[in-house]
This record gives structure tokens, C-alpha cells and sequence, in this order.
């Protein structure tokens, strides 16, 4: 069993938020591989299904950002699913728009989401970081996360949906290193 969980925050305003970026990427999973209909569980938005012949529940936190942690704890828990198991999408203000880093394991670099999750379960799960780059002209770090992305930045933003969806079955199969290379590889023709 596996466990796609993308961060981001709740509300009728967030949707288009740069901190939002993972729960897109679930919408995008959760479509392209038609799984089930999103239903309120564990804290969050769960579907299920199959991607690959593998077992797979995707979930979206509705704990807000910083308490990312608490809901996939539950619900790891429940399903024992081994934190090795876990891929999360979410955004990285260190890497530029348009550029995708996967990797298992690290440090949170400062990102509350991140923060939650490790003193939650731990620090071994994969996570993959969107760029979403650093505030210009002296705006502040949470200022920028949280406003929407720009009309400029809207089609980057879907092309590298797209194409992290389009490599979800190698992401699965835990390649990372492929994932992230074939991802890059891809914007960059785009």
C-alpha cells in the first residue's frame, strides 16, 4: 500500500495559493488515474484506488499546513502503511518555478508542512518539492506562499502537474532519481 499525500491549505480562497501546489497535484493524480471520489477522512480529503496494480490511498490535509502531520499519522495508523511508503507533494520557495526535486529522507529546510510530518512519523518517506521560487522586490516568505500564482506562472504550474502525473508510475516504483531527472527533462522542452 502506498500513500500520495500533497500539502496545502483548506478554504475557498487557497485553491490557487503557490502553498497549494501538492493538493493540485492530488486532483491531477486523483483524475488522471480515476480514483474514487474524495471523501472527508482521517482529517483530510481521501481517495482511493489503483495505480500500477498497486494499492493506493491519496490524501489532501485539511489541518492547515502545519499540522500536516497529524492527519497522516492517522491514517498510516490505521491502514499500516510504513512511512517508506509515503510520497508528499509540496512546494519549495529554494527551488525556481518550473523545477522538480525528488529525494527520501532530509531535512524540512524550514517548511512547516514538512516540520509536522517528520515529528509525526518520522523522516523516512520521499517528498517531492515544486518549485515555486523565492519572494522578489522585499515581499515577505508567507506573503508570497500565500498569494495565488500569477497569470505567468498559472501555465508553468499546470505543465508541471502534468508531467508529475505523467511519471507517478515511476515515482511509485520508487525511481526517484529517474522521476526527477524524466520530470526536469520534460519542462525543459516545454
Amino acid at each position: 500500500m502506498l500513500l500520495l499525500v500533497g500539502l496545502g491549505n483548506p478554504g475557498p480562497n487557497t485553491d490557487n495559493n503557490r502553498h497549494n501546489i501538492g493538493f493540485k497535484v492530488i486532483d491531477a493524480i486523483n483524475q488522471q488515474f480515476s480514483l474514487s471520489k474524495q471523501k472527508p477522512k482521517f482529517k483530510g480529503l481521501l481517495t482511493t484506488g489503483n495505480i500500477e496494480n498497486k494499492k493506493v490511498y491519496a490524501i489532501k490535509p485539511l489541518t492547515f499546513m502545519n499540522n500536516s502531520g497529524t492527519c497522516i499519522r492517522e491514517l498510516i495508523e490505521y491502514f499500516k502503511i510504513d512511512a517508506k511508503n509515503v510520497f508528499v507533494f509540496h512546494d519549495d520557495l529554494d527551488i525556481d518555478l518550473g523545477k522538480v526535486k525528488a529525494k527520501f529522507g532530509g531535512s524540512s529546510a524550514g517548511h512547516h508542512g514538512i516540520e509536522s510530518i517528520d515529528k509525526s512519523i518520522g523522516k523516512d518517506y520521499s517528498r517531492v518539492r515544486i518549485g515555486i521560487g523565492h519572494p522578489k522586490n522585499g515581499k515577505k516568505v508567507d506573503t508570497h506562499v500565500l498569494e495565488d500564482f500569477s497569470e505567468n506562472e498559472e501555465d508553468r504550474i499546470k505543465d508541471i502537474t502534468e508531467n508529475i502525473v505523467k511519471l507517478i508510475p515511476t515515482l511509485i516504483e520508487k525511481k526517484i532519481d529517474i522521476f526527477s531527472s524524466k520530470v526536469n527533462e520534460n519542462l525543459n522542452g516545454i
